[in-house]
């Protein structure tokens, strides 16, 4: 059972990469809290209807802020945003193009910081930015360099945005997940050895759900965490430690 924020009820909340896995989680969770939830995303997988579904290739930074203006339109000024589309394509070193590095950067960091700033212009009374890294950052794993890189990037980014906006009373904050099995990842990526062998780092010996991000998203979201800024926090069933 979901704990109840009040302060989340008639919230206007944004997220980015809500059709499906972790976002389409967060999409429902907060609907819940009774929130005005849009999304941007290519497709919606998930098809909630209580959702403002804009479709959107995020990496299109005027296609995406026109997303964000339709979302304000219909649900008043965004006060929660939610960073949370990526793409953790695997590319060795040695297949690294500029093309490659630039795309990967463009999905998986770019757009955070052009969200969270058309978001922020208009937080005129505050407002929570949640942005999504990921523990890869702390783990280095191989065959990833661009994506470590961008989380690297999102969590320094978090830093730096909280200090700018603080005064403003606006939160930034990130949540850096271990691995979560979603759809793609159980496609694409997780293998029974593979999965018994991260199973094996996590002191918690469960593996991650999307649902299991909801809750940790919710509370940096509300009042509960008025006094929460700038800090990155790992869901990872017990892998790093940012401490």
């Amino acid at each position: 059972m979901t704990a109840v924020f009040p302060s989340l009820k008639g919230a206007s909340v944004f997220i980015t990469g809500g059709g499906s896995g972790i976002g389409a989680a967060l999409v429902a969770g907060f609907l819940e809290q009774g929130a005005k939830v849009a999304f941007a995303d290519l497709a919606d997988a998930a098809q909630n209807p209580d959702a403002m579904f804009l479709p959107c290739d995020v990496t299109d930074i005027a296609a995406l802020t026109i997303a964000m203006e339709k979302a304000a339109a219909a649900h008043g000024p965004i006060t929660v945003l939610v960073n949370n589309a990526a793409n953790d394509m695997r590319y060795f070193i040695d297949e690294i193009t500029p093309e490659i590095w630039d795309s990967q950067q463009a999905v998986n960091f770019k757009h955070y910081f052009f969200a969270s700033q058309k978001a922020a212009a208009g937080m005129e009374a505050g407002g929570a930015i949640i942005n999504f890294s990921s523990i890869t950052y702390a783990m280095g794993i191989d065959g990833m360099a661009p994506y470590v890189s961008a989380n690297a990037g999102i969590m320094g980014l978090t830093r730096a945005m909280a200090r700018e906006l603080g005064p403003r009373s606006i939160r930034v904050n990130a949540i850096a997940p271990g691995w979560v099995l979603t759809e793609k990842q159980r496609e694409k990526w997780a293998t029974e050895e593979s999965l018994s062998a991260f199973l094996d780092k996590q002191s918690l010996k469960t593996h991650i759900q999307p649902q299991d991000l909801i809750g940790p998203v919710l509370f940096l979201a509300s009042d509960a965490s008025a006094m929460i800024t700038g800090q990155t926090i790992a869901v990872d069933a017990g892998v790093v430690n940012f401490g």
